[in-house]
């Protein structure tokens, strides 16, 4: 049996989805198969029901995710042991995150948290979503702060994890503004001249969102000019003029209000996301339970999503 074998496996337990996986974890689709294959073979079970949609595990398949999950904990901190890598302290949060949250989101986060619960020793582990997710999943983190939407879901097994809603985030068409403050590229565009779009990589997260957005807008016209699985280089990009970045609305803030950067279309053009923060159930460190029994009744009531109005407003629309 191979390693990876039960990174592929834990990855599909998750996405319940094998084009996803495969996606995350830049393979084929068929050689992500073939390895979720090779290890039943080994193993002697079927883990995967196939006759499902969305994909879902056997019976099997649920009770070796755990040891799967335990197994890959204890090699990753054998071979932290091994190399000499220090383990974080009892009293350093450890939190794995996505790149643009934790540009935009953690670091006002924390400063708000440690108002009223106090200093709090952290680390940052920084990756795309799936790297963060499994990062918590094979125990090299306390907590993952990440993306969530229904549609396009991350998805940990409730027994085993517990999860907290900490806002909202919304996805947008943004453009540079001309002297009169108006987007240099508006949506929809039409076939005859369709806008210049900066895209996110496939494997990105965000280009999930993307891709709902331009599901549910049939009358989209876009010529991609440009690819990359960064938030923060797409705005860059649109800052330069190049074309139309589907971004986070917290990346974009400073420049929407010194209108640099405005709105390329109207509401129908956005998506909304959940961030989200998961901890194991049993984390075992006092300093993560502590922080959690005070999140708790802070985020009781972050279930209500903010309006397509007010979110436009905001944005001076």
């Amino acid at each position: 049996m191979e390693m990876e074998w039960l990174e592929d496996f834990i990855s599909l337990a998750e996405t319940h989805s094998f084009s996803r996986s495969a996606e995350a974890r830049h393979i084929t689709q068929p050689a992500f198969s073939r390895r979720i294959r090779s290890l039943e073979s080994w193993l002697g079970a079927d883990l995967i029901d196939r006759t499902s949609y969305p994909t879902r595990l056997t019976p099997a398949g649920e009770v070796f995710y755990e040891q799967a999950v335990k197994m890959l904990g204890q090699i990753s901190g054998t071979r932290a042991l091994l190399r000499g890598q220090r383990p974080a302290d009892r009293d350093t949060i450890t939190f794995a995150t996505p790149h643009t949250l934790s540009l935009t989101y953690f670091p006002k986060w924390l400063a708000d948290i440690e108002k009223t619960f106090g200093i709090v020793n952290t680390r940052l582990l920084v990756g795309n979503v799936h790297d963060a997710v499994m990062a918590l999943v094979e125990g090299g983190c306390d907590l993952l702060l990440c993306y969530h939407h229904p549609r396009r879901p991350v998805q940990l097994n409730k027994r085993h994890y517990d999860m907290l809603v900490l806002g909202k985030e919304a996805m947008l068409p943004c453009a540079r503004c001309n002297r009169s403050g108006e987007p240099l590229f508006r949506l929809p565009g039409t076939p005859q001249a369709p806008v210049p779009f900066l895209s996110y990589s496939p494997n990105a997260y965000f280009s999930r969102m993307v891709e709902l957005i331009l599901a549910d807008n049939g009358d989209l016209h876009l010529e991609t000019r440009y690819e990359t699985d960064m938030a923060e280089c797409l705005k860059a990009m649109a800052l330069e003029g190049h074309g139309v970045a589907f971004l986070p609305q917290s990346a974009v803030v400073r420049e929407v209000k010194s209108r640099r950067l405005t709105l390329a279309g109207d509401r129908r053009f956005s998506v909304e996301m959940e961030i989200l923060l998961y901890r194991p159930r049993h984390s075992g460190k006092p300093i993560v339970d502590r922080l959690w029994r005070y999140l708790l009744p802070r985020y009781a009531g972050q279930a209500t999503p903010t309006t397509e109005t007010q979110r436009h407003r905001e944005f001076g629309n």
